[in-house]
């Protein structure tokens, strides 16, 4: 407390009848007051910034313009994160106008791109948020997000590709799918139940209602959380076929945590399970 401070307060209570008795507490309470205005004044005090999540979304099977943005809302901003959708642009839909400014203080990204070839400087601000060691997750079409398909071509010279994305950031190897109707079962890869992204997972509830991907050899770094299995009609009889639907991995030279997993249609969003994964995920990858 200031010199002057205790010198007006010296002498009131020296004026005041009945108060010399009360001195002392009187003189703690305006320490303490004073005390705390000026440590409010001195100390740099900010308000916490909440956690920027970025949704880059450019598909044009699964409707996951609708459903990530519906999970984004009712499931991550409850818990207090910040965020940002990006779509690809309807007119040039190789284009994800915000998305290089959206990446400067994103804290995750969440992949949803299928087949898209964006601007040279914005695949250049993918590859250098990766490089900077930040999280990733990723779900269904993701795996050959930057990818030219099977005899096709890049259709303008200032877009970029990326064409080993898959194998270089998931450790994945998607080739195609099983072409058959029938659902996929779910189970735990051995030694996963342990994993933070399978904490109150129930795996039995958990079903794949689109076609199995098959990505199979996994990058040895790769760590598979769930696997699908789906019955395959081989000449004349059925056989089942298994997939790692889930799984992880550490990325590049500064070990950015990235989630991949193969579900992700529009059914099974609907499903409270796999909208539990997805949380998990997010915060696995945000190591927080």
């Amino acid at each position: 407390m200031s010199d002057s401070l205790q010198t007006i307060t010296g002498r009131f209570v020296a004026a005041v009848p009945g108060l010399r008795l009360r001195a002392g507490s009187i003189l703690v309470s305006c320490l303490l007051a004073t005390w705390a205005v000026q440590l409010a004044a001195e100390l740099p005090w900010t308000a916490a910034v909440p956690t920027h999540l970025v949704f880059m979304i450019g598909e044009e099977e699964y409707y996951t313009w609708e459903t990530l943005p519906e999970f984004a809302e009712k499931d991550l901003k409850p818990r207090g994160y910040r965020i940002t959708i990006i779509t690809a642009n309807t007119a040039e839909k190789n284009s994800f106008p915000g998305l290089v400014n959206g990446l400067k203080d994103a804290d995750l990204l969440f992949l949803s791109v299928r087949r898209r070839f964006p601007p040279k400087e914005q695949l250049e601000a993918v590859r250098a948020y990766l490089a900077a060691g930040r999280p990733l997750v990723g779900i269904r079409t993701a795996s050959h997000a930057f990818a030219l398909g099977r005899n096709e071509k890049l259709p303008d010279a200032p877009l970029a590709t990326w064409q080993e994305f898959d194998s270089e950031v998931f450790g994945g190897h998607y080739t195609t799918y099983y072409r058959n109707e029938q659902k996929t079962t779910i189970a735990f890869a051995p030694n996963a139940e342990a994993h933070p992204i399978s904490q109150g997972l129930s795996v039995t509830r958990l079903i794949g209602n689109c076609p199995l991907y098959i990505v199979s050899p996994l990058a040895k770094d790769a760590t598979p959380l769930l696997l699908g299995t789906t019955p395959v009609l081989v000449g004349s009889s059925i056989e089942l076929r298994t997939e790692p639907v889930a799984w992880t991995r550490l990325h590049g030279a500064k070990r950015s945590r990235v989630f991949y997993t193969s579900l992700g249609g529009p059914d099974d969003f609907k499903n409270p399970e796999f909208r539990r994964l997805l949380v998990n995920s997010v915060v696995w990858a945000l190591g927080r």
